[in-house]
């Protein structure tokens, strides 16, 4: 399945910042949002990713004042994305070879969506639940056919 399916129907609004914001304002939106990162944007392409590691790094180097640095000086950056025809499967890999819980899902340069490691764990474990449900289904059936046929056979 691709990105692009498993976000279809999602409500699309995507919290941002831009890098001009203050870290400040950044980690007020992480913490009214209650969630662990935001693309940066600039005139809607991703400039980069301002995550709770980024905020707790930088106040451990640079104490309280990072509060009023913009999020440009301490988001990581480049983003790693992914485009949105790309396999879900595909994603799940990335995120987990480079160690990043999100990923700015592009259409070109353009940001159409914002996923976590969940949205694609949830969605890795709704598939094995399927394929299980699948391979039940299979054997009860196969298991009640060959019954049957025993009991023509010896009746």
């Amino acid at each position: 399945m691709t990105i692009a399916r498993l976000i279809e129907g999602r409500d699309q609004e995507i919290i941002h910042c831009a890098p001009t914001d203050t870290v400040h304002h950044a980690a007020r939106l992480l913490d009214e949002k209650r969630i662990g990162a935001l693309p940066v944007l600039v005139d809607g392409k991703v400039a980069g990713i301002f995550s709770e590691r980024d905020l707790l790094y930088c106040v451990a180097k640079e104490g309280g004042a990072t509060l009023d640095q913009p999020v440009r000086a301490v988001m990581t950056a480049p983003a790693i994305t992914i485009d949105v025809t790309e396999n879900a499967l595909a994603a799940l890999a990335l995120m987990t070879r480079r160690r990043i819980r999100h990923l700015p899902v592009v259409d070109g340069e353009k940001l159409v969506s914002f996923v976590s490691i969940g949205d694609l764990v949830k969605f890795r474990i709704e598939l094995v639940e399927a394929e299980a449900r699948q391979l039940r289904d299979y054997i009860r059936t196969a298991w009640a056919g060959g019954r049957q046929g025993l009991h023509k056979i010896h009746g």
